[in-house]
């Protein structure tokens, strides 16, 4: 078994997390297969996986999750953050708080699987059809990284997948690639506004903890990073909000300090595919949709793991109005 680098950001890691780590290894509550992952096969560099600080399954993902209505979401107040998914008039929320804790989420919308995702270390909040060859997958948090990004892992197979690249990185089913499904990035408030009868994740996940207490407070404003990356840009501060996609393999980013210029809505072409992308700035958040209408799937991200997976991004700029 090829043996995984221990790097001085586990130990800030781990620091930030605090005791909660600990008692989790302490309660074993994961309930899954423990042990080395396999590394025979794999499409990336070896060296570029790295242990996150906590095993596998460390940070236990949610498998059984449990829903409240909004009404009784008393836990959250209106600036915080979650993630929100729509589909067949049912709507459902994740609070940040809860996924900060968790990270995973193995859930079904509308009678389908879906996987909800969320990195702490790259802001990124990815939602994805957890259905690979007609076979449907759960997954758990390996406790590993690629790019300073989260590593999940399928309990079926144990291959190890990247959650910005969305594909198997390491295991039986290396190249195996995921479906991208949208994930609104908002803040619950804005969320509740616009689904009333939205349900919201329960703080009652089975595990043990204080889900108003952030654990990387702070982490969003700093410049450095816990964890290295192959490729970094210094365009802009390495934890700024973009937005991101890709279409037929060109990447563009959207800067929120960009976007925040205009209007609030933009009209731009992408490898031959016209999008729309519009911020709220109230909100903070950012979506792109087609010029029906119909959400593209992106990706909302700190600005250094965006780059770190798409090095030769394009970069919307906003253009500057004309003088009088």
């Amino acid at each position: 078994m090829q043996r995984i680098p221990f790097t001085p950001g586990i130990k800030r890691r781990m620091a930030v997390m605090g005791v909660a780590l600990l008692a989790l290894g302490m309660l074993g509550l994961s309930g899954h297969p423990s042990g080395d992952f396999d590394f025979s096969k794999h499409s990336v560099p070896l060296d570029q996986i790295m242990s996150g600080g906590p095993g596998k399954d460390g940070i236990p993902a949610i498998l059984n999750p449990r829903f409240v209505t909004a009404a009784k979401a008393a836990f959250l107040k209106d600036e915080d953050r979650i993630l929100g998914i729509a589909r067949e008039e049912e709507a459902k929320a994740y609070p940040i708080k809860i996924l900060n804790w968790h990270e995973i989420v193995n859930d079904t919308l509308a009678r389908k699987p879906i996987l909800v995702t969320y990195c702490p270390l790259c802001g990124t909040g990815i939602g994805f059809t957890p259905i690979v060859n007609g076979r449907p997958l759960k997954f758990g948090v390996s406790g590993l990284l690629y790019q300073s990004d989260l590593v999940m892992y399928d309990y079926q197979t144990e291959s190890l997948w990247s959650q910005i690249s969305m594909e198997a990185i390491a295991g039986p089913m290396t190249g195996a690639k995921l479906q991208h499904i949208f994930l609104e990035h908002t803040t619950w408030g804005e969320w509740r506004r616009m689904h009333p009868n939205t349900h919201v994740l329960s703080t009652k996940t089975g595990y043990f903890r204080d889900y108003n207490r952030d654990p990387y407070l702070g982490y969003g404003q700093r410049a450095d990073l816990m964890f290295p990356t192959q490729n970094m840009d210094s365009q802009f501060h390495p934890k700024a909000w973009v937005v991101g996609l890709e279409v037929g393999g060109i990447a563009k980013a959207y800067p929120f300090a960009e976007l925040q210029k205009g209007s609030g809505t933009v009209r731009d072409e992408v490898n031959g595919r016209s999008v729309i992308i519009r911020f709220n700035k109230r909100a903070q958040s950012a979506s792109i949709t087609d010029l029906a209408g119909q959400s593209i799937p992106s990706v909302m991200a700190y600005w250094f793991a965006w780059y770190a997976f798409h090095p030769d991004t394009l970069v919307f700029v906003a253009e500057k109005p004309d003088p009088d």
